[in-house]
């Protein structure tokens, strides 16, 4: 018997025929290399990000928070000596953190309520629906040291707008930004100026929300009350319990009004957490101080989200 022929085109003595199996696995192979590696590019720039501006910071906070590192300086490791300064000698701290859990008390759930209001009015099939969106949406987009100055002329006592239209009242001109009293309630008022974002969150939610459910209760006599209590509002708890915890996180992180527009007075009553963070950083130049600082707000943010995330089974209705 003769020797199989070689083929001339692939080398192969069966003629090419058990190379093309081969072939086509490794030009699938090679494919699937590929996208692997076309992934690891697009997703490298998020990986990069997250490592040099979360994870690595956030590492270094909790090791800095045990030295006595002044930024310029060489640092010392001193354990918890931050931690027990915190809690025993740091007059200010016990303010900052009362006068943040006072704005966070105040300023979430009525942020919350007015959203999900002005999404319920902006849900209604008007003239000029969109020219209303696009209006309350508007100053979520403003830069919010831009917006503290406008509202800066709008709390002045003496020539603000404001006090103005409450004069147009009888009522007497209030010391918003000069006042301790009515110092947290006017950055908690200012905070109103942008449930626009949170706004259009829910009105994407009131759209997903089928029309024939409506239907059948409208046809079950149900009046439109009714409807909201017991079509709107259940299934619209996921969404208000993200805008919810975005806004306990948020309002925690409170630091752009009160640097502006008060810088922490009058008589330290809008001393708030993160500008007393800053204050030990970037006046006292007490960096690992500041690092025990906000070790503790990211375990008490930590913590708190978790709470409520568990409370979420009770009244957070999915589908």
């Amino acid at each position: 018997m003769s020797a199989p022929v070689p083929d001339q085109r692939t080398g192969n003595r069966l003629g090419g025929v058990a190379s093309a199996p081969r072939t086509a696995f490794s030009s699938w192979f090679t494919g699937m290399q590929a996208e692997k590696y076309i992934g690891y590019v697009f997703v490298a720039p998020w990986v990069i990000a997250f490592l040099c501006f979360e994870l690595i910071p956030t590492a270094a906070a909790f090791f800095f928070s045990l030295t006595d590192w002044s930024v310029v300086g060489q640092w010392n490791f001193i354990g918890f000596a931050n931690y027990i300064e915190m809690f025993t000698r740091d007059r200010l701290f016990a303010r900052s953190v009362g006068n943040t859990l006072y704005y966070v008390v105040f300023a979430v759930p009525l942020n919350v309520t007015m959203a999900f209001l002005l999404a319920l009015l902006l849900n209604a099939k008007v003239r000029g629906q969109t020219f209303f969106r696009t209006m309350f949406y508007l100053p979520a987009l403003i830069p919010s040291v831009a917006g503290a100055i406008v509202w800066i002329w709008i709390f002045d006592t003496n020539n603000g707008i404001l006090n103005f239209f409450l004069s147009q009242l009888g009522i007497e001109p209030i010391r918003w930004l000069s006042s301790p009293q009515w110092s947290k309630p006017a950055l908690i008022i200012m905070s109103l100026w942008s449930i626009g974002a949170g706004m259009v969150i829910y009105l994407a939610g009131l759209q997903n929300i089928s029309e024939e459910l409506y239907e059948a209760a409208e046809v079950d006599g149900a009046n439109p009350l009714q409807r909201l209590i017991h079509i709107t509002i259940p299934l619209m708890t996921p969404t208000i319990f993200f805008n919810l915890i975005l806004g306990i996180i948020s309002s925690f992180q409170v630091f752009n009004s009160a640097f502006i527009m008060t810088g922490g007075g009058p008589v330290n009553s809008t001393l708030f957490y993160m500008l007393h963070i800053y204050e030990q950083a970037f006046t006292h130049w007490k960096m690992g101080y500041a690092s025990a600082l906000s070790v503790v707000l990211f375990l008490f943010v930590l913590v708190l989200t978790l709470i409520v995330n568990r409370t979420s089974k009770r009244w957070v209705f999915y589908g």
